[in-house]
């Protein structure tokens, strides 16, 4: 009787540790199984900031265009655009807004019918113009004001408003 006891007892030990081995295994892949399929949710929020409006002035005093307007020609267009936001934006485009009058309505020249117009710069404009955070740049446009051969003489000297839109990408 020890003998079968004795191999009763293997036995019944080698089954316990297959069994013991068997059950690590299964929980071991179950729990890597539950790891890897564990969904979860949640939620989050941004804040989404907005661009101060970036102006612009024509010809601001100390500033010149490279040129002057005749009749039938062109000449340069000298405007300064600030910014006034943290971080530098880039000039996109620049477009008329509006017609072009006759400052100080001077004689002979009405303040508006100057034949005077504001030639649109291709977008995006090139060269890249990038004004720095919180600060301005004179940005000077080669014919970009045009004058028809319409023009009244008491045109000639007056100096013209050009009223233009800049638009700026962060």
């Amino acid at each position: 009787m020890t003998r079968t006891t004795k191999t009763t007892s293997r036995r019944l030990a080698a089954k316990t540790a297959a069994a013991t081995v068997t059950l690590c295994l299964a929980t071991g892949v179950g729990g890597a199984y539950a790891y890897w399929a564990t969904v979860g949710a949640g939620s989050g929020a941004a804040t989404n900031g907005t661009m101060a409006t970036v102006t612009v002035e024509a010809l601001v005093a100390g500033d010149s265009p490279q040129n002057t307007l005749a009749p039938g020609g062109t000449a340069d267009v000298a405007v300064r655009a600030h910014n006034p936001n943290g971080y530098a934006v880039r000039v996109y485009a620049i477009r008329g807004d509006g017609a072009a009058t006759a400052v100080g309505d001077p004689t002979g020249c009405p303040a508006t019918g100057t034949g005077v117009t504001f030639v649109d710069p291709a977008a995006p404009l090139a060269p890249t113009v990038s004004i720095p955070a919180n600060s301005s740049v004179l940005i000077t446009l080669q014919g970009a004001a045009a004058m028809s051969t319409a023009s009244l003489s008491g045109c000639q000297g007056a100096t013209f408003s050009l009223p233009v839109t800049l638009e700026a990408r962060k």
